[in-house]
This record gives structure tokens, C-alpha cells and sequence, in this order.
């Protein structure tokens, strides 16, 4: 492995181990109640999304229909979602938050930017926030 290979490699393993952390300190940070991480990000999905098929859920969260479906199911008596008929194949049910389940999605992002922008502003000069914003365009280029 060349001294270049090996700089990349140790960078990337930096950066996995560091989003890792940052992932695990953002889900501390959200105050989801009794819902697990899957469930919570299954319901912001819905959220922001809107209303979907158990089917298209699945899909978009890169789960199985029966385990998707089970979720919605636990988010149904729980009074986080609510299903209408779908009006281009009645045989599919559309599945969206109530209100309250948005609040909750909605908080819990909140908690998780306010608790972000507070951890920035503490730790790093206007210089190095500049520094971070330009590191974040370089880093979107992955995702892309």
C-alpha cells in the first residue's frame, strides 16, 4: 500500500469512527420516548415524506414489508399513524403521522439542532465554523 493509500485509508476510518460517534451522541440528543431508533426514524420518514405504503416504506428504509408493517401496526395503536385507503389501489392502505406523532418528530429534531448549533458555537471560532462549513460541501460529494 502506497504512503498516499494508507493516508486515504486512515482517513476513512477516522471519518467512519467519527460519524459513528456523531450518529450515537445526535440520537442521545432526541428525546423519542419509548420509540427505538428504527421506529423513530420510520416515523420522521412519514413525516417529512408524508403519507406511504407499507410497501414504499420498506423500500425508502431498506426494511421487509412484514417488518415494516409490523412497526406500523405498533405505531397504530399507539396513535402515531393513521391509514386511508389509497385512492390509486384500494387494495393499499397510505399510512400518515397524526398530529401528535408530528410534534414528537418535530421536537425531537429541534432537541438535536438546538443541542448541535449549542456544541458548535461552544467549541469553535468563527474561523473554524467557516472551516467546518466548507468541510461539510467537500463531505456531501460522498453522499451525491
Amino acid at each position: 500500500m502506497t504512503d498516499s493509500n494508507a493516508r486515504t485509508a486512515a482517513l476513512a476510518e477516522a471519518l467512519r469512527s467519527f460519524i459513528g460517534n456523531f450518529k450515537r451522541r445526535l440520537r442521545a440528543q432526541s428525546h423519542a420516548g419509548e420509540l427505538s431508533w428504527s421506529q423513530f426514524a420510520m416515523l420522521s420518514r412519514l413525516e417529512r415524506d408524508g403519507p406511504s405504503t407499507v410497501t414504499a416504506l420498506a423500500k425508502a428504509e431498506g426494511m421487509r414489508p412484514q417488518s415494516t408493517g409490523a412497526i406500523i401496526r405498533d405505531f397504530e395503536a399507539a396513535g402515531h399513524v393513521t391509514g386511508t385507503s389509497d385512492p390509486q389501489d384500494g387494495r393499499q392502505t397510505l399510512w400518515a403521522v397524526t398530529p401528535n406523532a408530528r410534534a414528537l418528530v418535530q421536537a425531537a429534531r429541534a432537541a438535536r439542532q438546538d443541542w448541535l448549533l449549542a456544541a458548535i458555537q461552544k467549541n469553535y471560532s468563527p474561523q473554524e465554523q467557516e472551516d467546518i462549513a466548507r468541510a461539510v460541501k467537500l463531505l456531501e460529494r460522498i453522499v451525491e
